[in-house]
């Protein structure tokens, strides 16, 4: 049986979410990707409520987005961005949940930016 990447990486994903779990406490950071986006979100699983969000379409990143080149430059802005938002909620460690997705480039960058800005997994 031949399985497509999205079905290869559906299947990671599900393997990985019967381990990882967030909470009030330490939510869990889930990363997605898209053509031309990637997203990062802080959920609550224990509430089944997303926290707070970015991507490279928050309108807080806009005019950094527009001066930066690249996308792995890109996806550390919209991690920094999200520790920044974290911050504010008072969350400073999270479960890192990277979706399926290889921990290589922009997910990997996603982390570094967050721990630049202070958040731990």
């Amino acid at each position: 049986m031949f399985l497509r990447d999205n079905q290869r990486r559906s299947r990671k994903r599900v393997r990985v979410r019967k381990k990882i779990s967030g909470s009030a406490e330490r939510p869990r950071l889930s990363v997605f990707k898209s053509a031309n986006h990637i997203y990062a979100q802080l959920i609550d699983d224990d509430k089944g409520i997303t926290l707070t969000g970015a991507s490279t379409l928050s309108k807080e990143l806009a005019e950094e987005l527009k001066n930066t080149k690249g996308r792995i430059s890109k996806s550390k802005l919209v991690g920094k961005l999200i520790a920044k938002k974290a911050a504010e909620k008072n969350i400073s460690v999270v479960v890192f949940d990277r979706s399926g997705y290889a921990y290589h480039g922009k997910v990997k960058a996603i982390a570094e930016g967050a721990r630049e800005g202070g958040l731990k997994f």
